[in-house]
């Protein structure tokens, strides 16, 4: 899906498969470490020029040979450096131990570090390998660094960061800047991870890209339109509404209305042909007399809906926004069961005692899209959602995989996850998206791709792209009506 390097996501088993590679071919693993030493001394320099003091805390593995090494080029350009150590430096193997034995300043150990104004420290405790939660005298430090408040430079994660999951091992440094080699980790994306990194760069120490690339999976990626634009539809002259797809949203009843509009509207911009509100009669005046470009049906019963939906033009469909909790719900689920859906909000509650009832619903070819927030999450996944030995990407994954559907994972980092395996986190969502009706934005965006033919998987990372864009667009203090118009097709 990526082009360049440093836009990879390699899990940290992965980039210790590419490091075991680089070693394999002949490339000098420890000139490896000095480069990226050197970049670590390079970026502190250049971010930190008026810093007293280089504090560099050095780990017992190659991250705290990276760190033994910048340490070095700091007191070699002649800044002030103090270099504190946990565990015992004689115990260090191969390139970390050289690195060690080329460092000529006298460490101390680690608890014995007291910040000092003006201290800039430099994390090379464990990086992105970590897999078990830091030990006690570790978390000390954190909490006394985090307390003094001096700037962090962390080399290659944050210490006490899960580079998988980002998920926080017990206590995590809250970097100001974050340095990492060749690509990046899900734990640089993923929250709380993205917030404690800081500024992330990657550097390129010299790996050619050919063994970098062998080793990637490519089953988790960022969520760009490199990602979905391959499957695009084509803009053709000659075309008609319905080429571009009839999207349906349900609509809730009279006094719950307006989350349906907002779906509908934002489908209409995301570029479907033709859209319709289905709402009971008794809904039919409140929608009219806020609508123009978009239609209306009146649609009160299962009866009546399978009746219109011999119309097999009738494929794709958004139900959940403000439509109400209940058997209602789950009926209409089970009529559009040979449909395109997209289920949000109480179209996912509605299921919450007997999910399997849905998940059987939908089963070959994928075509369902759920959307759940947290609490959604948990109520259709309860198993999955309190597996604490499993990440947001695992979950969605999993969650895919058992409702054969494409999975919009949402929050500050939305993950997207099909049941072939494939996820994507999303990036690109300013924070005031979080607020009321955005979620039937994003249900109405995700509809109006489906509708144009977009597979489900790929409608919904375009979707929450989009929706991630819209948000940048209309700025903050935006309101969900103001979202929707801010809305732009692919």
């Amino acid at each position: 899906m990526s082009h360049q390097l440093s836009d990879l996501l390699l899990t940290p088993a992965e980039m210790a498969a590419v490091d075991a590679a680089a070693a394999a071919s002949g490339i000098d693993s420890f000139g490896l470490m000095e480069r990226a030493g050197a970049a670590v001394a390079a970026a502190a320099l250049r971010l930190h020029p008026g810093a007293r003091r280089f504090v560099v805390l050095c780990g017992p593995g190659n991250n705290g040979g990276d760190a033994y090494v910048a340490a070095r080029h700091l007191q070699e350009g002649g800044a002030a450096v103090a270099v504190l150590h946990f565990g015992d430096p004689s115990r260090l193997k191969g390139d970390a131990a050289r690195a060690h034995a080329g460092c000529a300043l006298q460490g101390q150990e680690l608890y014995l570090y007291s910040p000092e104004s003006g201290d800039v420290v430099i994390d090379g405790l464990f990086g992105a390998g970590l897999g078990r939660d830091v030990p006690a005298e570790v978390r000390a430090v954190i909490e006394r660094v985090a307390e003094a408040g001096p700037p962090v430079l962390a080399i290659d994660l944050p210490s006490g960061l899960d580079g998988r999951t980002g998920r926080v091992l017990g206590a995590a440094f809250k970097a100001q800047n974050t340095i990492t080699f060749m690509t990046r980790k899900p734990g640089h994306l993923l929250m709380p991870g993205r917030e404690l990194c800081g500024e992330l760069e990657v550097f390129d120490i010299g790996i050619p890209a050919r063994i970098v690339r062998a080793e990637a999976s490519g089953a988790i990626d960022e969520n760009r339109p490199d990602a979905w634009r391959a499957v695009l539809p084509v803009e053709q002259l000659e075309t008609h509404k319905y080429k571009r797809g009839h999207l349906v949203v349900f609509s809730g009843e009279a006094d719950k209305t307006g989350a349906a509009r907002m779906s509908a509207i934002s489908g209409l911009k995301a570029g479907a042909g033709l859209v319709t509100i289905a709402a009971p009669h008794a809904a039919m005046a409140a929608n009219a007399a806020h609508l123009t470009a978009v239609m209306l049906h009146a649609i009160d019963d299962e009866a009546e809906l399978d009746a219109w939906l011999a119309d097999k033009r009738l494929q794709t469909f958004v139900l959940g926004p403000g439509f109400g909790i209940g058997a209602r719900a789950r009926g209409f689920v089970t009529a559009l069961a040979d449909r395109h859906l997209v289920l949000d909000a109480d179209g996912i509650s509605s299921f919450k005692d007997d999910p399997q009832q849905l998940f059987d619903l939908f089963r070959g070819e994928p075509r369902l899209v759920l959307t759940p927030h947290e609490g959604e999450y948990s109520r259709l996944f309860p198993d999955i959602s309190g597996d604490d030995g499993l990440g947001k990407v695992d979950k969605a994954l999993a969650a895919a995989r058992r409702a054969n559907a494409a999975i919009v994972y949402k929050g500050a980092d939305t993950v997207i996850a099909a049941p072939d395996g494939r996820a994507l986190i999303n990036t690109n969502a300013p924070a005031w998206l979080a607020t009321a009706g955005s979620g039937d934005v994003l249900a109405g965006v995700i509809g109006g791709l489906l509708a144009q033919g977009l597979p489900a998987f790929e409608a919904a990372a375009a979707g929450v792209w989009l929706h991630g864009a819209a948000g940048h667009r209309a700025g903050k203090g935006l309101t969900a009506e103001e979202l929707a118009a801010h809305v732009l097709p692919l």
